[in-house]
């Protein structure tokens, strides 16, 4: 027991000798360094709230908010895929006839709502509290910095890339020598304070003994531009995402003659905000007076193209009227709204009489614009009046002219040979359920043919003014004439329809502040540079050695160029009068 006591130091003071022998035989150690154990380095248990801590860190990082920026901009390419329902609800309606076993999977995913689905919002929630997050901290800093002063000149001004010297001598008597070296060293720098002032520098004068100094910087606008930009991201995010909770859009086709009122009612779609009440619409109303289109002549390269569209109105609000247009990109303003013209085509007067030559249908019927010569395509229901319901699948040709298989199509997009083609269907058009149908779609799988499409008698053509009978002695279909008494003519036989769409949304003045406010930061950020400037005076007997230095904050290529200019002006300014030294 005893010899095992006396030995046990033994491998300790090995273990010394050998690490005494490794650091001397190390240069690059100091002779005082100790080593580490040699046991794993256990790193400290974040906890809940470390967690917390680490992943704010995280989600405020720059790089994370660019991040986010990125994936916002792709998460927004679906909303330019495929139609929304907020802006085209009749294009989603037409996406889900044309693809039936798509359409509930992209639905579930929320395509055709793209900027109202929950994923779409978390990132922009997330993009909004990272900016947030990371311009808080910045502004702290920033408005620190510039309650700062200028730093200290440094010692070794020559450790700078961009470096001058001048070496200034004085005339004077070996007696006067000191003196005047101390006289002059000062003045040059207060010529330099005043110079660097007029260049819009920030200045410091630090003076230590027979050496004589002046700090200066300028270029904080550059930063500051930056954290314009980014206050103004956020604002631009804040005013969309809160303009479109107060934001509505509403669509309505209205035909020639026919008045629309500003009420949820008359809307045949409408998109709000979750902060908009009923009572939110303006009170007002439109009557289109008429619709006016201009095409290009024939013999021209654009022959037949419609050229200029206006539909005239006459507006009601606050119990005054007066008339106005709408027009492609050029909008009606009414009462913080704005009607945009989205399309146009015929709307063709039909009236549908039965055996005893009672009327059960009568309307101008919008027909949908199939090709550029406005051949269209529309739906009559008649659900009363009739022994079974009738459906009339009919076909609008504006100039009709028969191709070379005997079909039918438009040459032009005017009235030079208005024609109405019907085939007729009666049965159950499936009305009665409660189930709601488009207007603009005739389901024929349970209806039977009686005029066209397989039945014994042909489709029903008609001209402006004509009336077919109805097979079986059903009754009549008369293609009305709405052209004036006397008409020689089919310029005005056929009625017109326009598609409104009526957009509120308060917040797009700004949106437009804040991004032409990012603008400008963005400007100041790229086209201010951010440097420094000093210039040191060192007296010595009959001489004055000046000292110019610049240093830059990122890259600044004319930064030479400043520090030339520097010492050029500065020579100028020692060399001049001392009143005109004194005016600068």
């Amino acid at each position: 027991m005893s010899n095992s006591r006396s030995d046990s130091p033994a491998p300790q003071k090995d273990a010394a000798h050998k690490k005494d022998a490794v650091t001397s035989s190390d240069p690059l150690r100091p002779s005082d360094h100790i080593d580490g154990d040699d046991t794993a380095i256990t790193q400290p248990r974040l906890g809940f709230v470390g967690w917390l801590r680490w992943g704010w860190r995280q989600l405020t990082s720059m790089r994370t908010a660019i991040v986010l920026l990125l994936v916002l901009a792709i998460a927004a390419i679906p909303g330019s895929i495929f139609p929304q329902r907020m802006a085209d609800p009749n294009g989603v309606t037409q996406w889900e006839a044309d693809n039936p076993d798509l359409f509930p999977v992209l639905d579930a995913m929320n395509m055709f709502d793209v900027y109202l689905s929950p994923w779409f919002s978390a990132i922009y929630l997330l993009l909004f509290i990272s900016l947030v997050g990371c311009v808080i901290p910045r502004v702290k800093h920033h408005i620190k910095a510039l309650r700062a002063r200028p730093p200290r000149t440094p010692a070794r001004l020559k450790r700078l890339e961009d470096y001058r010297e001048v070496v200034r001598p004085l005339d004077v008597s070996v007696a006067e020598a000191v003196e005047a070296s101390d006289a002059e060293a000062s003045r040059s720098v207060d010529v330099a304070q005043k110079q660097l002032k007029a260049l819009g520098y920030r200045v410091e004068r630090y003076d230590k003994g027979r050496t004589y100094s002046v700090s200066a910087e300028r270029g904080y606008w550059r930063e500051t531009g930056n954290l314009i930009f980014h206050i103004a991201l956020v604002g631009v995010l804040l005013a969309v995402g809160l303009g479109g909770s107060f934001a509505y859009t509403g669509q309505r086709v209205v035909v020639e003659g026919q008045t629309f009122v500003n009420t949820l009612l008359d809307y045949e779609s409408m998109n709000r905000g979750r902060f908009v009440g009923d009572d939110a619409l303006s009170p007002y109303s439109m009557t289109l007076d008429s619709f006016d289109v201009t095409y290009q002549e024939y013999g021209s390269a654009a022959s037949g193209q419609a050229g200029n569209f206006s539909a005239n109105m006459t507006v009601r609000q606050n119990g005054e009227s007066h008339e106005d247009s709408v027009r492609v990109n050029h909008p009606l303003n009414i009462a913080g709204d704005k009607v945009y013209l989205l399309g146009n085509g015929y709307a063709p007067t039909v009236t549908v009489r039965n055996a005893d030559d009672e009327v059960v249908f009568s309307n101008s019927v919008p027909f949908l614009p199939q090709d550029t010569s406005l051949t269209s395509l529309g739906v009559i229901k008649v659900t009363d009046g009739m022994p079974e319901q009738l459906g009339i699948a009919a076909f609008f040709y504006p100039s009709a002219v028969k191709n070379e298989n005997g079909a039918f199509a438009s040459a032009h997009g005017d009235l030079l040979a208005p024609l109405l083609t019907l085939r007729v269907y009666e049965g159950d058009l499936g009305i009665d359920d409660g189930t709601p149908k488009s207007v603009y779609v005739l389901d024929t799988d349970d209806l039977t043919p009686i005029a066209g499409d397989g039945s014994d008698t042909a489709s029903l053509e008609l001209q402006p003014g004509e009336t077919a009978e109805l097979p079986g002695g059903r009754g009549s279909i008369t293609f009305e004439d709405e052209s004036p008494a006397g008409a020689v003519d089919f310029t005005q036989s056929v009625k017109r329809f326009v598609s409104l769409q009526v957009h509120h949304d308060a917040s797009a003045v700004w949106v437009l502040v804040f991004a032409l406010l990012a603008l400008a930061g963005l400007m100041l950020a790229l086209f201010i540079p951010r440097r420094r400037m000093w210039v040191k005076a060192s007296a010595a007997d009959g001489e004055v050695r000046l000292e110019y230095a610049g240093l830059a904050r990122g890259e600044d290529p004319t930064l030479g160029a400043a520090v030339d200019d520097l010492v050029t002006g500065h020579a100028r300014l020692l060399d001049a009068p001392s009143s005109e030294t004194t005016r600068k």
